[in-house]
């Protein structure tokens, strides 16, 4: 079935025709996903949307498809193997502003540090980014076993998750917005280019 309906079909069927896969920006999961009551502050729960990318990331990484998620995307990673989030960040001691959704007009703009030899290190050529675009309330808590925290803000809030480099796949998520700023930022316009060019390597694997 196409995707969109009400039974799109199992997610494996629904990524054979593609490349790569594209986790991107929305409301908040549905808490019950990772075992915990709705705080008051969430907002925007689609669970027909949460169901179908919460298949389609396991999918999508059981595939080694690439996958590139960003803000709630990256989100959605997390819960989809086994993580946990902070549902509402100003509760959090010490939390800087990350921005306050769904307004866009309450974004920040954060720098994040990221870890060396990560693959987010290596698509942006940098161990720092500075113009990252965050409007976002909730935050990885408990991290997913099998993936890799390899970007923070000061505040210690995980902005960046990987597969390891030694697993098959490409697998990136953000938590902040690259395509907020991409246009005037190269190093942000790199994510971008960096998915491009593993899912070109996804149809055409080297020899």
């Amino acid at each position: 079935m196409l995707l969109g309906s009400p039974d799109p079909g199992p997610p494996a069927d629904v990524l054979a025709p593609f490349a790569g896969l594209a986790l991107v920006g929305g409301g908040d999961i549905e808490p019950s996903h990772y075992g915990e009551t709705r705080h008051p502050a969430v907002y925007g729960t689609e669970p027909e949307r949460d169901d179908l990318e919460l298949g389609l990331a396991r999918a999508a990484v059981a595939a080694t498809l690439p996958l590139f998620a960003i803000c709630r995307g990256l989100q959605v990673l997390n819960v989809a193997f086994g993580g946990s989030l902070h549902q509402h960040l100003p509760d959090r001691p010490g939390t800087l502003p990350h921005g306050t959704p769904p307004s866009d007009d309450e974004r920040v703009m954060h720098e994040v540090t990221i870890l060396k030899g990560s693959r987010l290190a290596g698509a942006v050529g940098s161990t720092s980014l500075s113009d990252c675009v965050s409007v976002h309330h909730q935050a990885v808590n408990r991290m997913a076993p099998g993936l890799v925290a390899t970007a923070h803000t000061r505040d210690g809030i995980v902005e960046a998750l990987e597969t390891p480099l030694d697993r098959a796949g490409w697998v990136l998520a953000v938590q902040w917005h690259p395509e907020r700023s991409a246009a005037a930022a190269p190093k942000q316009q790199a994510l971008f280019n960096a998915f491009a060019a593993a899912a070109r390597d996804w149809l055409s694997p080297a020899s």
